[in-house]
């Protein structure tokens, strides 16, 4: 481990506590552990993405659908470190499931239209025997899994001050890979960040871990996530095994298949757009 990486293992940010503050009037106030790689003013997709299905989670558990199935987050501009206003629809309710859309705007323009699917928990036990089933587990446990960093945030404080990452297999940023995430920071102040929510900021990163190109010539950024829940996340810990696949057109697929420590949990995909840094 790096001096560097030691130096901020250990630091501790005066004044801020969460990746966000609630304002009076349900807006959230952005703080710097939200902030991304790929330019200083703008946040790394999956705090913001958080933000949103916990908006989802409110209007849905209200009506008794408490699992979150699907999460897909359309990307229409970077989220800037501001603040958000999260608008929710209910376009569909059901007894089982329901359908909601949301749109995260900053400064009135919208930067991001959310779709997502809630559906009651039933207790319906699998039969034994059935293909598939019992679904594997993560490769590896966290416990014993050495620490890593996302190296081009050197001292700036930003999203690899959020979470702290485990490598299970591989090598961050060469190849694929496969990580746990943890929440260093509460999403939001004073609040208990919910499983959702949790896997919601780690599955943005897929791309990142499992990036094949050069960070410095390439730009790879997703123009959106979608995340598939089987089941509720248990446990602190979100595990991503992630892969990153280009044609030969500027665009690509991440794939990650996500688990918790009891085993997996679902998939998160994110479409990117492929292109050279200039100069």
């Amino acid at each position: 481990m790096t001096t560097t990486q030691s130096a901020r293992e250990a630091r501790e940010i005066p004044g801020i506590a969460a990746a966000y503050i609630e304002r009076d009037g349900g807006t959230l106030e952005s703080l710097a552990l939200t902030r991304g790689p790929w330019d200083a003013g703008h946040q790394h997709a999956g705090p913001p993405s958080a933000a949103v299905a916990r908006a989802i989670e409110a209007v849905a558990t209200a009506h008794g659908l408490d699992h979150l199935a699907r999460l897909t987050v359309n990307l229409l501009r970077p989220v800037p470190i501001s603040e958000l206003e999260i608008r929710v629809r209910e376009d569909y309710v059901g007894r089982s499931a329901g359908h909601f859309s949301a749109q995260l705007l900053a400064g009135g323009r919208e930067c991001a239209r959310v779709t997502a699917l809630a559906l009651r928990s039933l207790d319906v036990p699998v039969p034994a025997g059935t293909a598939g089933h019992p679904l594997p587990g993560p490769p590896k446990l966290p416990d014993g899994c050495p620490i890593s960093h996302m190296p081009f945030f050197g001292e700036e404080i930003g999203y690899d001050d959020l979470v702290e990452i485990r490598v299970a297999e591989g090598r961050l940023f060469h190849g694929p890979t496969c990580a746990w995430f943890r929440l260093r920071y509460p999403l939001i102040d004073g609040e208990t960040t919910s499983p959702y929510q949790r896997v919601a900021v780690a599955a943005d990163s897929g791309n990142g871990i499992s990036a094949v190109l050069d960070f410095d010539r390439y730009i790879f950024v997703n123009s959106d996530l979608t995340i598939n829940l089987l089941r509720r996340p248990v446990g602190e810990w979100i595990c991503l095994d992630a892969r990153t696949s280009f044609g030969d057109t500027g665009s690509g697929l991440a794939e990650s298949t996500l688990y918790d420590a009891q085993g997996q949990i679902g998939r998160a995909t994110q479409s990117l757009v492929l292109r050279l840094r200039d100069g």
